[in-house]
């Protein structure tokens, strides 16, 4: 990552550079830090050292519209630039997705130079001002970079589209709150950026855990927030949390592990994925000898007939409509952790007991004969296109399911 001292480009030279109808590779990063001894040795295979990369491809303009279940556009840009060789789904989802700016303003990125620019532009800085290469080496690498975007060769998750390069390159979030943490070279010590997008976040996937205790449950849900804020997903295992048939120290049962799910799906639902009308990537698994495995099989199933019985009644059935958005659990997937000896007692025909989370002593509660229980699991899940059954081997001790999986 760059330091938090790294100079920016005024917000004015910046709206030039988001008006200007081309990017010159010409633009390097101005530091003058040296790089380290032993640098990275950029060698250019694909783009040509006499001629920009945005030059060595054709370019048309286009409209990228999506429209909804019913016809409806929900989403419509003119007049915007991409590579002729791209297909119409991948103009759709870079310029709904990935464009940065608000439709109608002089900050809207309009061209897919300048959101590919974006992006290498600042990585190959970061690069640079590291040491990981020379100034020359840095451009090799911006070149190389750049034509392997363009032409599709790669492409970055989210959270990279969403978010590289807003600072560095737009000068966006001068004024904005407090950013992600990041480890100071000068003191040694992790520090929190005092503005958001100087450190983006970068990474599409988190797995983080819960504690059964009610801090540890809000935390949670405050860290996924702040997750899907900049486009990341997330997944946890709330088995740690007791389950409603289980007793509270002080009297009284549990929530549950459902109830607050209630909770962390609604924290997707108006979050997003950076702010975007996409649903955040989110992953919520529960172990087969939980107290609340049945509820947990059953819960989007319960509230698919819902979504159903709403429709019927005329509401809107769409994707983002009334009938789903009155739901639980249509923000997130919930899967069945299985142990080797659930699979077992399936194959075998045996009865699977659920056991207490705080003594391990097995509950009253008792599921039906494993192979029907997995019939059952697979049947749901198949129902609502989701994923149903997570293998979790022994010597594996992941405490969720990757969100991306």
């Amino acid at each position: 990552m760059i330091d938090a001292t790294e100079e920016v480009l005024s917000a004015a030279a910046q709206q030039d550079q988001r008006r200007s109808a081309t990017v010159s590779a010409s633009r390097a990063t101005k530091t003058s830090l040296p790089p380290a001894k032993r640098s990275l040795k950029i060698e250019r295979t694909f783009s040509d050292p006499n001629t920009d990369p945005f030059d060595q491809i054709e370019w048309e303009r286009r409209t990228a519209e999506i429209n909804d279940d019913a016809g409806k556009v929900i989403f419509k840009q003119e007049n915007v630039e991409v590579p002729k060789s791209w297909s119409v789904l991948a103009t759709k989802v870079v310029v709904s997705k990935y464009f940065y700016g608000e439709q109608g303003t002089p900050e809207r990125e309009t061209s897919v130079r300048q959101l590919i620019h974006r992006i290498s532009r600042t990585i190959a800085d970061w690069g640079i001002k590291d040491g990981y290469f020379s100034q020359a080496d840095g451009e090799v690498f911006y070149g190389e970079l750049t034509w392997l975007c363009l032409n599709q060769y790669g492409a970055f998750n989210s959270p990279v589209w969403f978010n590289v390069g807003l600072y560095h390159q737009y000068a966006v979030g001068n004024h904005s709150s407090r950013g992600n943490w990041f480890y100071n070279r000068k003191t040694s010590q992790a520090e929190r950026a005092e503005t958001q997008y100087v450190y983006p976040q970068c990474s599409a996937c988190f797995i983080q855990s819960v504690d059964d205790n009610m801090e540890s449950i809000m935390r949670l849900a405050h860290s996924e927030a702040m997750l899907f804020k900049f486009g990341s997903g997330t997944g946890t295992d709330l088995s740690p949390l007791r389950s409603g048939k289980e007793k509270l120290s002080g009297g009284g049962r549990p929530s549950g592990p459902l109830s607050f799910l209630k909770v962390y799906d609604q924290v997707a639902n108006v979050v997003k994925s950076g702010g975007k009308t996409r649903r955040a990537a989110k992953m919520n698994t529960l172990r087969d000898w939980h107290g609340d495995i049945q509820e947990f099989i059953e819960a989007k199933m319960r509230e698919e007939k819902k979504a159903w019985a709403l429709i019927e009644q005329g509401y809107d059935g769409s994707y983002n409509g009334e009938a789903y958005g009155s739901v639980m659990y249509q923000n997130e997937n919930l899967s069945v952790r299985a142990s080797d000896d659930f699979l077992r007692a399936a194959l075998e025909g045996k009865e699977w007991w659920t056991r207490a989370v705080t003594t391990g002593k097995p509950l009253q509660h008792r599921l039906q004969p494993g192979v029907a229980q997995l019939d059952e699991v697979q049947t749901r899940r198949w129902r609502l296109r989701c994923r149903a059954v997570q293998s979790r081997r022994p010597r594996f001790h992941h405490c969720a399911g990757n969100p991306c999986g």
